[in-house]
């Protein structure tokens, strides 16, 4: 009798259980629904949660676990997974070179559409980075992001000659998401190919990499209220807990934010970002805006001239981008520690309700004083 008792105390419990686990869940934004259902399917095996690697000459390639993607997921919300790189097993200097990411159907291993990949960043431990090169000075100056691919640039090479040198058996953390703006009755079993070029070239120059972003302030009392001045670079942010930002005076910034319908234009000065001391070198861009987008560009509002401009291309009949220029270049632009600079980002939400937006660029400048350290301290030891 005691344990039929126990029994249904057990029961009840396991009832309230799913019952107050099913309320919380539902209380989750979509970001945070799709973190626990791909964690609980990779945890319990339900679907493959494996990282396949390949390591050819020049490529190093991975295929993600399966990502269920079964709702509508905007830019930053959809199942995603990360994992530890190593280019090579030993401490060779390596050049990274380029880098891709491909949606295909894991069943099938076929190409699926783009718009099924939201972004693949990588990282980098920039303490045990800048620690091999003696360049302790720049531990923690910036967020250790080497670069990010996203919907509507899934491929990224730096111009010939021109590479990010790394040892080979540092660590690169990799994360890739899932995306699907359109598909409301989904049910697709997706994986992401990635793929990072490297050579061992003794003749490649450095590149640095530095992340510039929009940043807007908000009102940090009343967060969500509409800007009393919509022509201002005011904003509502999409949240507060990520890409929100203190502008070291107590006034609070977003790097994703809220826009309206029809045209809008959005900017913010980056010199703070950009940290030159004297002058710098550009060679590449990759850029990260998300769809309504229609141009981004770099520009110097001491000369009032772009440095340069990419023109973002949006899908006719379904949200998404098609397409978004990069920058490359082998003679490369000046930048300069006297003239101010910004990043403007135009819009046009076509839509008939607001939509969520980012404006980022990952900019690569020769890196001087990197190529002095490799010259002396690898490559001369290497002949």
């Amino acid at each position: 009798m005691r344990r039929t008792k126990i029994y249904k105390i057990l029961a009840l419990l396991m009832v309230l259980s799913i019952v107050g686990g099913g309320i919380w869940y539902a209380q989750l934004s979509t970001r945070h629904k799709a973190i626990v259902k791909t964690t609980l399917l990779h945890k319990t095996g339900l679907v493959d949660n494996d990282w396949k690697v390949e390591n050819h000459s020049k490529e190093y390639k991975m295929l993600s676990p399966t990502f269920i993607v079964d709702d509508i997921y905007k830019s930053m919300e959809g199942p995603k997974a990360s994992n530890y790189v190593m280019l090579s097993q030993d401490s060779t200097l390596l050049w990274i070179t380029g880098y891709k990411v491909v949606a295909q159907d894991a069943k099938t291993g076929k190409k699926m559409s783009n718009d099924f990949i939201c972004h693949m960043n990588v990282d980098m431990n920039d303490s045990k980075y800048y620690s091999t090169f003696g360049l302790e000075d720049r531990i923690g100056k910036q967020y250790p992001r080497l670069t990010s691919l996203s919907h509507g640039m899934e491929t990224f090479e730096f111009p010939e000659g021109y590479g990010v040198p790394i040892k080979g058996n540092d660590f690169l953390y990799v994360t890739t998401q899932t995306l699907n703006h359109n598909i409301k009755e989904a049910y697709y079993k997706v994986k992401h190919k990635v793929s990072i070029s490297y050579q061992e070239d003794k003749n490649i120059k450095p590149l640095m990499s530095k992340t510039a972003f929009i940043m807007l302030p908000y009102d940090k009392y009343d967060p969500y209220k509409s800007p009393t001045d919509p022509g201002a670079d005011f904003c509502i942010p999409v949240e507060t807990k990520n890409h929100s930002y203190d502008d070291g005076s107590g006034n609070k910034l977003s790097g994703h934010w809220v826009i309206p319908t029809g045209k809008n234009t959005y900017r913010s000065g980056i010199n703070h970002q950009l940290g030159i001391k004297d002058s710098l070198r550009l060679h590449a861009a990759a850029i990260h805006v998300h769809p309504f987008a229609t141009r981004i560009m770099l520009f110097n509002k001491t000369t009032q001239k772009p440095i340069f401009v990419s023109k973002v291309t949006n899908h006719q009949n379904s949200i998404g981008l098609t397409n978004i220029e990069n920058f490359t270049s082998k003679e490369g632009i000046w930048l300069y520690a006297n003239q101010e600079y910004e990043i403007v980002l135009e819009v046009n939400n076509t839509s008939k309700e607001d939509q969520d937006m980012m404006g980022s660029m990952f900019l690569f400048f020769y890196d001087e004083e990197m190529d002095a350290i490799v010259n002396s301290k690898f490559i001369s030891k290497a002949k």
